[in-house]
């Protein structure tokens, strides 16, 4: 992973960090139509002792807000105090997402689906060069915060690489109530790092534009258990979550409406569920015809979609075991 010398600088906008230091430095990204400059905001804690060089971000996708406070929130408590190591710390990386309460960047594009990036490409592509080349190669691991897409809100869980043993090392350390592998995507973040030999995994967790404070809570325990593996801090204080293991699931599905109708869940998300277990009902709204949703076998559900009138075929649950 590293090498055990003498810690290094962190140079990001041509400006260094050397050891010893913490610093909020910011890339600069593009400017809005008035002129006004957007830049990404990252903060560096760089300790006096060599260790692990850890990427912390959220707010890849703009709307995804519990990740934003996640960062916000060990900033403010300062939980990124290290005795060795550094840490790159990134509040929203798509600022621009961020002001217009998006998932992307105003002409539309998903900066995570735009990794490697390109010098003079899109914004979104822009973005995700000038990231790439100025914070990816310095670390060497990363954990990706994010949150469930609109309507749909994700029990806290971990995803990692199958093809990177070491990442589903790190999902256990963070220890997460589920943790699974999950298929690499072309042009994501998690992507572009897994090919630059960089392990990462996925934090998600509640609904977009949607404060969720136990996935909040969740989120920043499983960063305090990675610098605590990393000897990075000597202990956790205050515990927010304690729990035995993170769940391992190895099959997962989709559970998807039946029918046209009125969506009602009758099953708390995160819950254990039974083969033939009932876990909501879809109706017509004059109460004359409804189809139950029954589980196909022992599990879990992780992900429910609080759409409210959905059509055949949508996507309600996400279950596994």
């Amino acid at each position: 992973m590293y090498q055990e010398e003498e810690n290094k600088d962190i140079v990001i906008g041509g400006e260094s960090v050397t050891p010893g230091e913490e610093k909020l430095l910011k890339i600069s990204i593009d400017r809005l139509p008035t002129g006004t400059l957007i830049d990404i905001p990252v903060y560096v804690f760089n300790s006096k002792k060599p260790g692990p060089t850890i990427l912390v971000q959220a707010g890849l996708h703009g709307d995804e807000i519990n990740g934003i406070e996640i960062v916000r929130r060990m900033l403010q408590q300062k939980r990124f105090k290290i005795n060795k190591g550094s840490v790159i710390a990134v509040p929203i990386l798509n600022i621009f997402g961020f002001i217009h309460f998006s998932r992307d960047v105003p002409d539309g594009k998903d900066v995570n689906r735009s990794f490697p990036g390109t010098k003079s490409g899109s914004m979104a592509s822009r973005m995700a060069y000038h990231y790439l080349s100025q914070i990816m190669h310095q670390m060497d691991i990363a954990i990706d915060l994010h949150t469930g897409g609109s309507q749909r809100h994700n029990f806290p869980q971990v995803r990692f690489t199958l093809e990177d043993a070491y990442s589903q090392e790190l999902a256990n350390v963070f220890n997460a109530p589920f943790s699974f592998s999950s298929r690499l995507i072309k042009g994501s973040f998690r992507n572009a790092a897994f090919h630059m030999g960089k392990p990462t995994i996925v934090f998600e967790a509640g609904e977009s534009m949607r404060f969720d404070d136990y996935s909040i809570l969740e989120g920043m325990q499983g960063i305090l258990n990675i610098l605590k593996h990393f000897k990075m801090i000597s202990k956790i204080e205050p515990i927010y979550i304690e729990r035995m293991k993170t769940v391992i699931l190895t099959e997962r599905k989709w559970l998807r409406a039946p029918t046209a109708g009125m969506f009602i869940p009758e099953i708390t998300n995160g819950s254990e569920i039974r083969k033939g277990q009932e876990l909501g009902l879809i109706t017509d709204t004059y109460a004359k015809h409804s189809k139950k949703m029954k589980a196909p076998y022992d599990g879990f559900v992780f992900s429910i979609n609080h759409q409210a009138v959905v059509n055949q075929g949508d996507a309600l649950f996400h279950i596994g075991r």
